[in-house]
């Protein structure tokens, strides 16, 4: 088989396959783990004092809304951005 000019054997590139495949199995699996973890570290209770009311969450209920307010602001931030400049001549 050849591959951008070389000649390469169908065996090996199986071979390199293989490997990226169990690479990015381990990745996945070192990230699951560390979510699992981060979960389990920050799972006590906290109280968040809102403008108008108290409530008690669990501190990674807390990030994750922090994560998605965060997003959010940054989304329209980048779309209001892109509204000032106007289109592309």
């Amino acid at each position: 088989m050849r591959l951008g000019g070389r000649e390469i054997d169908k065996e090996q590139l199986e071979h390199e396959w293989q490997i990226r495949l169990y690479g990015r199995i381990a990745v996945l699996v070192v990230l699951v783990a560390f979510a699992i973890a981060f979960v389990l570290e920050n799972r006590k209770k906290v109280h968040v004092h809102f403008v108008l009311f108290t409530a008690s969450v669990s501190l990674i209920w807390l990030i994750l809304l922090s994560l998605l307010l965060g997003l959010g602001g940054g989304v329209l931030l980048s779309q209001l951005y892109r509204r000032r400049r106007g289109p592309k001549s």
